[in-house]
């Protein structure tokens, strides 16, 4: 709001999130206290080129907490004697006046101060660096797993289908052979049987003979 022919600030709205504020070039003679209520986050404030006297116009800053630099240049108050001296020891909170410290070094650009703050808020949002390679590196890791897992399945459900056929093969292979013994042992059942039968057949006809001769003698 510079050089707009502002003379009071009573009806500035509440910034609570303000951090920099111009109002270079109006009319404002007083009425600063108004910055401390809406405005409390203030660090940065210009007020250069207005119609401010004395201290006690500049006191009512001491509750902007978080003010670091305070611009007065081409304010009456310039004129007074021991000026510098006494704003920083009304305003201890303060580092920067009309631009310099109280060493005389002069303060960084404030568009380099933006610069950098918003390159902190980037990297905020954005995250630790290579955070997202890991998780795409644990996403690759997960696929991977799950491709071996059903690989593995495949190759015992594969096992498992050769097993049990060859198990099934066994057990055409045992009754298979069952039945050729079984054959065997039918046809040595047979064999046994007329061998049997023989005998018995020669014992009949012998016995006959044998009574015979028991009679002739």
């Amino acid at each position: 709001m510079a050089n707009v022919e502002l003379t009071s600030l009573a009806k500035l709205p509440t910034l609570s999130k303000l951090r920099k504020l111009e109002l270079s070039d109006n009319i404002i003679s007083g009425g600063l206290e108004v910055l401390a209520e809406r405005c409390p986050n203030l660090t940065y404030l210009n007020l250069s080129g207005n119609k401010i006297k004395d201290l006690g116009t500049v006191e009512a800053l001491q509750n902007l907490k978080n003010l670091k630099s305070l611009d007065l240049f081409n304010c009456e108050i310039t004129n007074l004697e021991d000026y510098r001296d006494s704003i920083f020891e009304l305003l201890q909170q303060i580092t920067y006046l009309d631009g310099f410290d109280q060493e005389d070094n002069e303060a960084p650009d404030s568009e380099d101060d933006d610069d950098e703050d918003d390159d902190d808020e980037d990297e905020d949002e954005a995250g630790p660096p290579g955070e997202y390679e890991e998780e795409d590196d644990e996403d690759d890791g997960g696929s991977d797993l799950g491709e071996g897992e059903e690989e593995e399945e495949v190759g015992l459900s594969y096992l498992m289908k050769e097993e049990i056929q060859d198990e099934d093969d066994d057990d055409d292979y045992v009754e298979e052979g069952g039945d050729e013994e079984e054959e065997e042992h039918t046809e040595m059942y047979a064999y046994l049987s007329s061998l049997a039968e023989g005998i018995r057949g020669e014992k009949r006809k012998r016995d006959p003979e044998d009574e015979g001769e028991e009679e002739d003698d």
